[in-house]
């Protein structure tokens, strides 16, 4: 592989990065303000998605629950592609368009808000959740990209979308992982003051 081809991926994701800067800061401070909101009232998130996403939603909550960069109390979240068992029971019996929307109506109350990523916006299983969380009265938070797809149009006045608008799949997930970063970082700062 030439030098000039892996200089031309950092170049690219730079850009991107500095293009969305004014565009997403906004529904990321939304973001974190009803994150926050929710879990100081006693609610938590429930992150969902697919494959690269999939490793999305864990993170998030994983930094939620342990730490980002400060020490802090945990915080209730939950991965809702972690659980090995509970998705191979639904994939078993041919329910894997309803894998998220089950465990947001057996995990979600109102109150909660479910964190959506999909970089297509169209993943049949996470909008099926997004629909149930609805139901529930969950705040919807979808982390999308090139205009959300599907997701776009499931989604509520009251929900939040992040979208990042590329439609290169390296670069929506590079931005994806900054946009977590932003927001773990906001909901520290909220509880625990700037630094």
């Amino acid at each position: 592989m030439s030098v000039e081809r892996i200089q031309q991926h950092f170049r690219d994701s730079a850009a991107l990065q500095l293009e969305v800067l004014d565009a997403l800061s906004m529904p990321i401070a939304a973001a974190v303000d009803t994150m926050f909101g929710a879990l100081a009232n006693g609610n938590k998130i429930l992150a969902c998605g697919n494959g690269a996403s999939a490793a999305d939603a864990q993170r998030f909550a994983a930094q939620l629950i342990s730490r980002f960069e400060r020490e802090r109390p945990g915080l209730p979240a939950i991965a809702l592609s972690a659980d090995a068992a509970v998705l191979t029971a639904f994939g078993e019996d041919g329910g894997f368009d309803e894998i998220y929307a089950k465990q947001v109506r057996a995990l979600g109350h109102a109150g909660d808000v479910l964190f959506a990523v999909t970089a297509s916006g169209e993943s049949p299983n996470v909008l099926a959740a997004i629909l149930e969380a609805h139901e529930r009265e969950m705040i919807v938070i979808a982390l999308t990209g090139n205009g959300g797809g599907s997701a776009n149009d499931a989604l509520s006045d009251t929900d939040i979308h992040i979208s990042v608008p590329s439609g290169r799949v390296a670069r929506i997930h590079e931005v994806h992982l900054l946009t977590i970063h932003c927001l773990c970082d906001g909901i520290d700062a909220m509880l625990l003051g700037e630094d």
